[in-house]
């Protein structure tokens, strides 16, 4: 005589048999941070510029705010490193960076960054624009580009703005080679732009 199982029984067994296929297997990602290089003091290290300056965290939308690793095989038509990501979102590592350059650099000893509640003279406002690699004659090119705004904190108004671009070509299409890239030329976006702001600074 054959058992037949309760109807319970059977409808656990088929629930995780289905429950296999409902997972699907998940592609390993390798997390990368942004190479940096200390800046080598300004030939004006002397100087000390006393206004306190906050810089806030770069704004971005869209594919900008995430952690994704960017590229643009065709114009306008962005996708995505598979199995790759930055540690951070795109706008906290470009913060990170600036904020390493600035202490760096050792020119305006009073900075903080916007997660401190204290009162400043001035803030820095950016935009991150562009974050991505893009291909020219076959190869990509790491491309940065920050608009920024230099605020009076009381007055609230713009004292000064600017748009800083980078590229940096790739020697190879693999992924570090595309992270070195990015690292290089967020280096030398970071040493133009402090260089703006400390002069920006010293004439107020």
């Amino acid at each position: 005589m054959r058992h037949r199982l309760p109807l319970p029984a059977v409808m656990a067994i088929v629930l995780s048999l289905a429950g296999c296929n409902l997972v699907p297997e998940r592609t390993p990602v390798t997390l990368y941070e942004l190479p940096a290089h200390s800046l080598e003091p300004s030939r004006h290290a002397e100087q000390r510029i006393e206004a306190t300056l906050r810089l806030a965290t770069p704004r971005a939308s869209g594919l900008l705010d995430s952690s994704r690793i960017l590229v643009v095989p065709l114009p306008n038509q962005p996708r995505v490193y598979e199995g790759a990501r930055w540690a951070d979102d795109m706008p906290q590592i470009m913060r990170n960076r600036l904020l390493d350059a600035f202490q760096d650099d050792g020119r305006i000893t009073h900075l903080v960054h916007d997660d401190a509640s204290v009162s400043t003279d001035l803030e820095l406002l950016s935009d991150l624009r562009t974050f991505h690699s893009e291909y020219v004659d076959g190869l990509p090119v790491a491309t940065l580009r920050l608009d920024v705004r230099l605020i009076g904190t009381r007055s609230q108004r713009v004292l000064a703005s600017r748009r800083f671009v980078q590229q940096q070509q790739v020697a190879s299409e693999a992924i570090p080679a595309v992270v070195d890239a990015f690292g290089a030329a967020a280096d030398r976006l970071a040493r133009e732009l402090v260089d703006w702001t400390a002069t920006q600074m010293d004439q107020r």
